[in-house]
């Protein structure tokens, strides 16, 4: 479930840079919903990088060990 909560979070970021980007080529009368976007896409970043920090330290998530380290 928490997992399922980061994946759709990265989406949500993905979504909002997909817009993002079509509002700075497509709308040429307000830069206003340039600037709502992108507070949005930042709020949603740090919302994210907050999920991966706290499901880290709560044992749901785990780093992977490297293929590089022989046990």
């Amino acid at each position: 479930m928490y997992k399922t909560l980061i994946i759709i979070n990265l989406i949500a970021v993905l979504i909002s840079l997909a817009f993002g980007g079509f509002f700075l080529t497509q709308d040429d009368s307000s830069k206003r919903r340039v600037a709502i976007v992108l507070t949005i896409r930042i709020s949603l970043s740090i919302l994210l990088f907050a999920l991966l920090i706290a499901g880290y330290f709560m044992g749901y998530l785990s780093p992977n060990s490297s293929p590089l380290i022989s046990q």
